[in-house]
């Protein structure tokens, strides 16, 4: 009997034990705790012996005018694919909606060039409409299932062996990108990084970045010591640009198209990729060809581990059939920045419309856009006029990120939204007005009032 309750006893303490230290494993958990609680353990996942190359695919945004950013991501598919890496390892977000869409004049075709294939057939839908969310990336990135929020459930479910490409094209501003829920801010985005390398879920990671200020994501964020190795379209200042658009005077798009098929950054960088053929080159090389090819709009930028620009493309994008020649590959583009090809495409729906009709409707979504526009222009100047002259403005020091609170950004960006509409894609250019108010002093109390006065005045 003695035996017996000792037994029982020792049991008792064995679950408690555990049961304590699951709690304070949960206790100290931080930030994205929900994501981490579930990330695979190394020994989970991945192959141990040789490793695994995965690839995340995002396009951030929807429409007509947009048709590029999709079209780059399902490019970059078929180049995944053809070198060599499986479907079940690439996971694919984007919004589906131009394949089909009634402006596409060649239907359940897209295209990234004016002579290209069609690069939608067989791209597999992950995540697409409403299921192209913040929560759903960051959780297939850090291969949490049980976070992912409908969509077909696939993740990175990789081992520390594995290597991992990530590809991103939208509209971008200071320190954030855009998602169809909600924008992506460059300090979510880091802590996510972090906590993948915290697990020892990956090797190494590869990042391209297409959109307007993408430098701002990483610079004074990213560390250096995470094997992330990363190539933004621009710099932390400049607008990144749209290539293949109506009107080039040497590579337009086919006559029945209405809109950019490509974002001068990623076609670059595919069809470097697409050339290469059985000769290999490195991701240094690559980054050199691809800035040369851009260097008349945007200045691509490195950050994080710069020495892994040494290693092979092959390791993160495979081996893919050479169809473009290098001549080609290092043709220069003519381009038209990201947040003017919009417009551009509605000028060009418009000339290639025969309905009165169409021409009608087409005209009053320019005409809406425009006026959208400038209220956003004047509402944040006079905001910011009004603000700052009480402040004085304090200059940042070299290499710091865009803000030095993220919360105090996302106030000042929800503020301005309840009291003077959405910021839209066009908006995030403003984004460094917001982090200004935030380095400088400026309260939340005194943002909402004079937005509630401008914001007033203007719908007067």
């Amino acid at each position: 009997m003695a035996d017996f309750k000792f037994a029982f006893h020792l049991i008792l303490v064995i679950l408690m034990c555990g049961i304590l230290r699951y709690c304070e494993a949960d206790r100290v958990r931080g930030p994205l705790s929900g994501l981490a609680s579930l990330a695979p353990s190394p020994s989970q996942a991945g192959d141990p012996a040789n490793g695994t190359t995965w690839a995340v695919l995002v396009a951030g945004s929807n429409k007509y005018y947009n048709y590029r950013h999709q079209a780059d991501v399902c490019h970059a598919y078929q180049i995944l694919k053809k070198g060599g890496l499986k479907e079940e390892n690439i996971v694919v977000f984007m919004y589906d909606d131009i394949a089909y869409n009634d402006y596409n004049p060649r239907k359940g075709v897209i295209i990234n060039s004016p002579h290209g294939d069609d690069v939608y057939a067989g791209v597999p839908k992950d995540y697409t409409g409403t299921n192209l969310t913040q929560n759903n990336l960051f959780a297939a990135i850090l291969g949490n299932k049980s976070m992912v929020k409908a969509g077909s459930g696939k993740v990175v479910d990789s081992g520390p062996n594995d290597r991992i490409f990530i590809y991103y094209t939208d509209h971008g501003g200071p320190g954030i990108l855009g998602m169809i829920d909600e924008f992506l801010y460059a300090k979510d985005l880091i802590d996510m990084l972090k906590l993948k390398h915290s697990t020892g879920t990956y090797k190494e990671m590869v990042i391209y970045v297409e959109a307007c200020e993408s430098g701002s994501i990483f610079k004074g964020l990213l560390p250096d010591d995470m094997n992330i190795y990363v190539q933004t379209a621009s710099n932390a200042v400049e607008d990144s640009w749209a290539t293949y658009c109506p009107g080039d005077q040497d590579h337009p798009p086919p006559k029945e198209y209405s809109t950019c098929l490509g974002d001068l950054f990623s076609v670059a960088w595919m069809e470097d990729s697409e050339s290469r053929g059985p000769k290999d080159e490195t991701l240094e090389q690559q980054y050199l060809k691809v800035r040369n090819r851009t260097s008349n709009y945007s200045h691509v930028t490195e950050y994080g581990a710069k020495e892994m620009h040494k290693e092979a493309v092959s390791l993160y994008q495979g081996n893919p059939v050479s169809k473009t020649s290098q001549a080609e590959s290092n043709t220069p583009m003519a381009a038209t920045i990201q947040r003017e090809a919009d417009i551009l495409s509605m000028w060009a729906l418009y000339n290639n419309s025969a309905k009165d009709s169409d021409k009608t409707k087409i005209l009053k979504k320019i005409e809406e856009t425009t006026a959208q526009r400038r209220h956003l222009d004047d509402s944040i100047s006079l905001i910011a006029n009004a603000l700052f002259n009480s402040v004085t403005k304090r200059a940042r020091e070299p290499g710091s990120p865009v803000v030095d609170d993220w919360d105090c950004l996302k106030s000042m960006v929800r503020i301005y939204e309840t009291h003077c509409g959405p910021l839209t894609q066009y908006g995030m250019k403003h984004m460094r007005v917001f982090a200004d108010m935030c380095n400088n002093g400026v309260t939340g109390l005194d943002m909402e009032n004079t937005c509630i006065t401008v914001c007033r005045k203007e719908s007067n």
